[in-house]
């Protein structure tokens, strides 16, 4: 399933996620133009045997990994999630609580993943789990909303609009089945996907959902 489109309004002009559009593109046209895109991958992605704790400079790649993309398909989808929901949520926070939901859900998400494999020499990057924390805000603020799906069954495509609940739901779900799989010895010595930044960020965005909705309720 892949998302299209939501139905979920918003007064607001997104500004926020336009300008976190803005700062992952500019630094993936950094990646492709620099003469040595190595040396910036090993410089600001997050490499877990690279972490030491008593070198503040070390931990600056749970930072800056997030706006690093491993190719074009990678941060297509990235801020094509973030375009379709991330309006919404803006909406529904503070200017200043979307971009602390962001960064938590996205370091949050580098820690855990991090802390999988703290020996692993391979480079963790990308914005997904930032962006997924957005999706678990979404996913909570935005029950009652339709998600205009492209599907795909073997040889048949088709479109429909799907309750947000279970598009999120079914993508957390995956993410949550491939984590676990990746846990064999083989499959973290390879690296790949960090399903566990998707994880977490999520779960931190439908935390900050609960939290938005408990002083909403109190200030009732």
């Amino acid at each position: 399933m892949f998302p299209l489109s939501d139905n979920a309004k918003t007064s607001k002009f997104p500004i926020i996620t336009w300008l976190l559009i803005l700062a992952n593109v500019t630094a993936f046209v950094y990646e492709l133009l620099s003469p040595n895109s190595n040396r910036v991958i090993t410089q600001y992605a997050l490499t877990p045997s690279h972490v030491h704790l008593n070198n503040y400079i070390t931990l600056l790649p749970f930072v800056t990994a997030i706006f690093l993309h491993g190719g074009f398909l990678h941060i297509l989808s990235n801020m094509w999630f973030l375009f379709i929901f991330g309006d919404n949520v803006e909406g529904a926070l503070s200017l200043f609580g979307f971009l602390l939901l962001f960064f938590v859900a996205g370091i949050a998400g580098n820690i855990v993943q991090y802390l999988i494999d703290p020996g692993s020499s391979i480079p963790i990057l990308g914005a997904s789990g930032a962006i997924a924390g957005i999706l678990g805000c979404y996913y909570k603020l935005f029950p009652y909303s339709k998600v205009k799906t492209l599907i795909f069954l073997f040889f048949f495509v088709t479109i429909f609009d799907i309750n947000t609940p279970i598009v999120l739901g079914y993508w957390f779900i995956l993410q949550l089945i491939s984590g676990i799989g990746s846990l064999t010895p083989s499959n973290i010595d390879q690296g790949g996907i960090a399903f566990f930044a998707h994880i977490t960020g999520f779960i931190v965005g439908i935390i900050a959902a609960k939290m938005i909705e408990r002083k909403a309720t109190n200030q009732a």
